[in-house]
């Protein structure tokens, strides 16, 4: 039988009044009980703290607003559980999300990660969307993941204390997480996903939320990755398959762009062709559409992958490169 291990479940907040209460109620209805729960407000500016006092779990509060690294790390150095377990203010436990977790360290892994199940909490077409391609492009590699995402992350906590913990001085507002996977990676740690361990997500998208999330994504992984100089690397969601289907995307405007300033019909026959490939490449997530929630959503969802969401995630990329080489030649004439 499994000993439970002591976890002490971390929760970074920062302006989460909509969510932090039901994400707390989730936890307290896990079927694991050999728990602490610390949760960290970042200097909110709503009721955040008033809600988290509500609830018998311990609340730290930063006297400055320092950023969800800083949150992180304050929350693990004064847990007592030998395993930790990050997840978001706007993410629900799962009741058996933390036996899940104990049972795989109990076979020896030491860093392991979960992701989003298929449906949301919020379950509507555009957060159904997202939370299916997070949960697809995050298991896709289970046993050699690039990283490891904080909305379910499960880290001894020597391994963590060890390695330093998060940046504090990460110069992006997001990707922390990321950069602290590549960090392990390099130290020469395994990093797994398995698939059963999930949280619910609120995304609470509408059409504009879910093209200015991928912007506001595609840019601050984009100056990531130039500076990590992985670029092309199939990263979770920053995948080979979603580069491919912006590319095409725009690889198919410059072709009718080519045939509006010509007038040459044998261009606009490259267009299906370009689409035939981008829809095979990606074949593994439309599948997961298809097994999530049925054939009339996997047909919206191409529709929207194919024809808008590049809009978003281009834009975000075009906007990355910009501010990565602006800020290097400001960086050059310091």
């Amino acid at each position: 039988m499994v000993g439970e291990r002591y976890i002490s479940i971390i929760i970074p907040n920062y302006n989460g009044a909509g969510t932090i209460g039901k994400c707390l109620e989730s936890v307290l209805s896990s079927k694991y009980q050999n728990i602490e729960v610390i949760v960290v407000d970042d200097c909110s500016e709503d009721n955040s703290a008033d809600i988290i006092k509500g609830f018998p779990f311990r609340l730290i509060q930063l006297e400055r607003h320092s950023g969800a690294s800083k949150s992180r790390n304050m929350g693990a150095q004064n847990s007592l559980g030998e395993v930790l377990f990050f997840i978001d203010a706007d993410c629900l436990l799962r009741e058996d999300t933390l036996a899940l977790a104990n049972k795989l360290f109990s076979e020896g892994h030491r860093i392991i990660g979960g992701t989003y199940t298929g449906i949301p909490y919020d379950n509507n077409f555009f957060s159904t969307f997202q939370s299916i391609f997070i949960n697809y492009s995050e298991t896709k590699h289970k046993e050699n993941t690039d990283y490891i995402a904080t909305h379910a992350m499960i880290i001894d906590k020597r391994l963590f204390i060890d390695s330093g913990g998060f940046r504090e001085d990460f110069p992006l507002p997001i990707l922390e997480d990321v950069e602290f996977s590549h960090r392990l990676r390099r130290a020469g740690h395994r990093l797994v996903i398995n698939p059963e361990i999930l949280v619910q997500h609120i995304f609470n998208f509408s059409l504009y939320r879910s093209l200015k999330n991928a912007a506001r994504k595609s840019m601050y992984w984009t100056i990531y990755s130039i500076g990590n100089r992985d670029i092309l690397k199939d990263s979770g969601t920053a995948s080979v398959e979603l580069k491919i289907n912006v590319l095409s995307y725009f690889f198919s405007l410059l072709v009718v762009f080519l045939y509006l300033l010509s007038g040459i019909s044998v261009f606009l026959t490259i267009i299906p062709f370009i689409l035939g490939v981008n829809i095979y490449l990606n074949r593994g997530l439309i599948k997961a559409f298809y097994e999530t929630k049925g054939l009339l959503f996997t047909l919206a969802a191409i529709l929207y992958y194919t024809m808008l969401y590049p809009l978003g995630v281009g834009a975000g990329a075009f906007a990355g490169i910009l501010r990565y080489f602006l800020l290097s030649r400001i960086r050059e004439r310091i």
